[in-house]
């Protein structure tokens, strides 16, 4: 089975720059995905829950996927609800697709101090 995502190992070389920034290239079309998901997922809460029309459904998700909170009061307690597991739902999407857009940066940096020049140091026993 295929890695989503794969990193080289601590004792491998670091990558190009090329392979890099395809990495880099590759999480944000995941992250594209995510929020293009998300936010249709919003907009179709919006219209079944509050019967908005797809401008304004589509408006009140990407604003709440934003973190700035909706444009229109919210008239169903459906929708209050929806609006609510939608929120915090877009603060987490929020803190992954930040970890996926920074994965490969943190990984480059750490790498680059854990590479070791001279592979100086003698092979590990397991206990």
């Amino acid at each position: 089975m295929r890695r989503l995502v794969s990193f080289e190992s601590r004792r491998q070389p670091v990558v190009s720059r090329t392979v890099f920034y395809g990495r880099l290239a590759r999480n944000a079309l995941y992250s594209l995905g995510f929020v293009s998901v998300s936010l249709f997922a919003g907009a179709c809460g919006y219209i079944y829950f509050e019967n908005m029309r797809l401008v304004d459904a589509f408006a009140n998700a990407s604003m709440i996927l934003a973190s700035m909170g909706p444009l229109t009061p919210l008239m169903t307690d459906g929708g209050k609800i929806f609006a609510s597991l939608y929120a915090i739902f877009s603060g987490l999407l929020l803190i992954g697709i930040s970890s996926l857009m920074l994965a490969p940066v943190f990984h480059r940096i750490l790498h680059r101090f854990h590479v070791d020049e001279h592979d100086t140091d003698p092979p590990r026993r397991k206990r």
